[in-house]
């Protein structure tokens, strides 16, 4: 059975009148909520003991998923996790996703209980990297503070205890903590040979808080190059003078469009339905690129969003309420593919005048119209709108 991501009602509450980010279009609604793919995933229990756990974090095989929520349990929360271990208390259980190509461990679930025990072992609560990035650059870092187990009962035999005092005092609570089993759950896809039904894994096990938007799974997920890129080509002046926003959005709604341009400017020609997997598939295939395309790609891209600027001002893609997905792909990939034409060291204002002209009149045009209101994620109305943009702009 095809699994589902974004629920219709949420998807509308997303784009309800106190927040048309984009324009609320019933067929870019409805492509959130396309079903997806059926997939086969392996999930198997695995018995890992807390020292286990800590050398495979230690060692680089555990990871969190860029973009998830920052440790936020204080430490008497902590202290209580790691007393449940010591007196023999249940404790919830952690998942895992298995990365294919590696084997490395991406926490799902459970990243606060993980992170208190990594703590706890290193004997300092937090992590120097938890810093703010004002911190790290002024100098001014926090120190850590130990890691004593506080907020107990007083009359707990492990009140104020640390993991090196366990260990000099106290050798069998020592073995018993290290010892000690957290139960796990492994998963790992087995058809089809890839890893996308990570994002559909990510966004139903997580407890962390509000679902989290395609963008926010991609960010997550799929953090490298290419992610980094997109982020900070989302500060651009003239970008956010297009998207009509100061301020980014929070649920990275921008930060998915600019994928979107370069998805449908490089890979036209492979789309398919629905426009959010075609989003994924881009932005795995194209995690990591190279100094030579990262900067072709931060060239391209500036450039466009410069000269559609130029021609067309402030806010262009917003014909309605919030800014129209399809005319924005279509046309902005239209000023692209014309870029050589259009951007020169000078321009005059019959130019201007001119593009704005035949820019005004395409919005008017009956199959235009219909290919950016209604059917907008088909596969055969998106190249065709396309193609009509790139042809108006020649």
């Amino acid at each position: 059975m095809a699994l589902r991501t974004y629920p219709f009602f949420l998807t509308e509450l997303y784009m309800s009148k106190g927040d048309r980010f984009t324009e609320p279009i019933e067929s870019e609604l409805a492509d959130h909520d396309a079903a997806l793919r059926s997939y086969e995933v392996l999930t198997y229990p695995a018995d890992f003991t807390l020292e286990l756990l800590v050398g495979k974090w230690n060692k680089g095989e555990i990871n969190i998923a860029q973009g998830q929520r920052k440790f936020v349990w204080n430490q008497a929360k902590a202290s209580k996790l790691v007393e449940s271990f010591l007196i023999g208390l249940p404790v919830p259980p952690i998942y895992f996703y298995q990365d294919k190509d590696d084997n490395n461990l991406l926490v799902v679930d459970g990243q606060q209980r993980l992170k208190s025990i990594v703590y706890f072992f290193s004997g300092l609560f937090g992590d120097p990297k938890d810093n703010d990035d004002s911190e790290v650059k002024s100098g001014k870092t926090k120190a850590l503070p130990p890691f004593d187990l506080t907020g107990l009962d007083e009359k707990s035999p492990y009140y104020e205890r640390t993991y090196r005092w366990l260990k000099g005092k106290d050798e069998p609570a020592f073995n018993k903590l290290n010892n000690s089993v957290l139960r796990s759950f492994v998963m790992k896809q087995i058809f089809p040979k890839d890893d996308t039904s990570i994002f559909q894994v990510f966004e139903r096990l997580n407890t962390g808080g509000m679902i989290l938007q395609p963008q926010e799974i991609r960010n997550c997920v799929l953090y490298g190059k290419f992610n980094d890129l997109i982020k900070e080509l989302n500060k651009h002046k003239s970008w956010r003078q297009i998207v009509g926003k100061k301020t980014q959005d929070k649920r990275m709604r921008d930060v998915e469009l600019i994928l979107r341009f370069f998805a449908i400017f490089y890979n036209l020609n492979g789309y398919e339905k629905p426009m959010k997997q075609f989003l994924n598939n881009y932005m795995k295939n194209n995690r990591n690129p190279n100094d030579a395309k990262g900067a072709t790609l931060l060239t391209l891209f500036a450039r466009t969003a410069d000269t559609v600027v130029r021609y067309l001002g402030e806010r262009p893609f917003s014909i309605h309420t919030g800014l129209n997905a399809a005319v924005y792909d279509a046309v902005f990939t239209g000023f692209a593919k014309n870029i050589n034409k259009l951007d020169k060291p000078r321009v005059s204002k019959n130019k201007i005048r001119e593009v704005r002209t035949k820019y005004n009149r395409l919005l008017k045009e009956k199959n235009f119209v219909k290919w950016t209101s209604s059917a907008t994620t088909d596969k055969e109305d998106v190249p065709k709108r396309v193609s009509r943009a790139i042809n108006v702009l020649k």
